[in-house]
């Protein structure tokens, strides 16, 4: 097998409609399938059903080992390979939140380099977004569920604060595999790029559709490159009134489904993306934006991404995510089941 050409660089109706879609795919799944993860392992168990603020655990600590990224494009195709080690300080993992430790990782995955807007929207299921530049996941949802059952329909949201998961103040934290991955805005990966509310966002990212992902700040006019810059805001905001069932209580952000979409209410449509210019796109381009208001890193996708799971063992057909020793959560492709929570009970 000839050894890849790498090299060093870049690496949630409108509404009622998309929620009736995006929601049953984020949390909880196919009736009639396993209560839990692979195998039928029950999901822990959670109560909780108010938002709380967030205790970030100060990024202090060195992960082990050096960061290690690449890409290669050949049309069609961008090849990514990492190991998942961060470029930045983190929290002290484990924590009181999170008993796991940051472990090298062996991933490699192919995207498109000439994606395409789709004839329907993707939501995310549970599985990463997509990859920041430095070869993190972007993977926003928990497998984390009212009363550990997903089909309740009531996801826990990570940065609800409900269920505390020991997350870093890079929004980031460990899974049980070892793997370090962002729940939200990567604070001091976007420090590192020079991210500044004064200029364009540098593209942080690769979606798992093969558009680009940028964070927070982008053009007044989407279309005009001369136009001053804003931080752009999200279109989903949270719903009125009490929860109609399940856990009960106020939509205050605890749950995914505690927010709904409004469009023309933001800057963004209802995957957190919009076309325009960007400086590495001066032709334009649909780009996704982080955004400081859910879902803070997108839930759904305008193209066709490929999963960024493992699709069989090393060597396997590509489009899908190959992974080593220590890999990431179990397969988990659009429409599959939702692993184990985030941790084990």
């Amino acid at each position: 097998m000839p050894k890849p050409k790498y090299c060093f660089g870049i690496i949630a109706g409108i509404a009622g409609l998309i929620f009736s879609t995006l929601l049953p795919a984020q949390g909880p799944g196919r009736p009639g399938g396993p209560p839990g993860g692979p195998g039928g392992r029950p999901l822990r168990q959670h109560t909780a059903t108010e938002a709380k603020p967030l205790d970030l655990v100060p990024a202090t600590e060195k992960a082990s080992g050096e960061n290690q990224v690449a890409i290669h494009q050949e049309d069609p195709s961008r090849s990514i390979s990492s190991n998942a080690i961060p470029d930045h300080l983190v929290g002290p993992f484990p924590n009181r939140g999170n008993p796991h430790e940051i472990a090298p990782q062996a991933l490699t995955f192919e995207v498109t380099a000439t994606p395409e807007i789709a004839a329907e929207i993707t939501p995310l299921r549970l599985s990463p977004f997509g990859f920041a530049v430095n070869g993190v996941f972007f993977d926003p949802g928990a497998a984390e569920f009212w009363q550990g059952d997903r089909d309740l329909g009531w996801q826990y949201e990570a940065l609800g604060g409900a269920v505390p998961l020991g997350l870093d103040e890079n929004h980031a934290h460990v899974q049980p595999t070892g793997t370090y991955h962002y729940h939200g805005l990567p604070t001091l990966l976007l420090k590192r790029l020079g991210a500044s509310d004064s200029r364009h966002s540098p593209q942080i990212g690769w979606a798992a559709d093969g558009f680009p992902i940028y964070a927070r700040v982008g053009l007044s006019d989407p279309k005009n490159p001369a136009s001053p810059v804003k931080v752009l805001k999200s279109s989903w905001r949270l719903k009125a009134g009490d929860r109609p069932d399940g856990p009960g209580g106020k939509h205050d952000g605890a749950f995914v489904q505690d927010y709904e979409y409004v469009a023309g209410s933001g800057d963004l449509d209802e995957c957190n993306g919009r076309f325009g210019v960007t400086p590495e796109f001066p032709k334009g381009t649909y780009a996704y934006f982080l955004t400081d208001q859910w879902p803070v890193i997108p839930r759904a996708y305008r193209g066709t991404p490929v999963s960024l799971r493992a699709e069989g063992p090393p060597g396997g057909p590509p489009g899908g995510g190959r992974q080593g020793p220590r890999g990431d959560r179990p397969t988990n492709p659009p429409g599959g089941p939702a692993p184990r929570g985030e941790f084990p009970r």
